[in-house]
């Protein structure tokens, strides 16, 4: 789907259900892709990616990955590998309320990363964290199965698709 953000909010920020994000504290876009868009699956961890891992596992079909890392800045949630596996299972996105590392190589890999820090420390393997809930950052309420556009302008977030 080709879309801009600016193109979709003129056409449909008067709807209900239509959410633009706040501009701070920006998400900044460390992936191959600067634009990208899907349906929403949610994850909710505290610096520690297991779950993340197993849901880009996943095959999916036009989804992106919203991540709420509790915005630490203390360790990395996604790494080179990780964004590999999910290019290999088809998702179009990740967006990180948190960090991620191996930026250079992020933005190589064709897919759409956006996330607040970059750091160069994994990040714990205690398996614990939640998937699916309602997950809140940048002033936009994430919920799985809505619609995420993003692009060097900004996010939108839809309860449904916007052409």
């Amino acid at each position: 789907m080709t879309f801009t953000t600016a193109d979709l909010c003129d056409a449909h920020s008067d709807k209900d259900h239509f959410q633009i994000a706040e501009p701070l504290p920006r998400l900044k876009s460390y992936g191959g892709h600067s634009s990208f868009c899907g349906q929403i699956t949610t994850v909710k961890v505290f610096e520690d990616n297991v779950l993340i891992r197993t849901v880009l596992e996943e095959k999916v079909q036009n989804r992106v990955l919203v991540v709420d890392g509790g915005g630490s800045h203390r360790c990395a949630l996604l790494g080179a590998d990780m964004a590999k596996t999910a290019i290999a299972n088809g998702w179009q996105g990740i967006v990180i309320h948190g960090s991620i590392r191996d930026s250079a190589l992020l933005k190589q890999l064709p897919i759409g990363i956006l996330a607040l820090h970059t750091h160069p420390l994994k990040s714990h393997k205690k398996d614990h964290g939640d998937r699916d809930l309602l997950v809140t950052f940048s002033g936009i309420n994430f919920k799985q199965n809505h619609f995420l556009y993003a692009d060097a302008d900004g996010i939108i977030v839809s309860e449904t698709l916007l052409s």
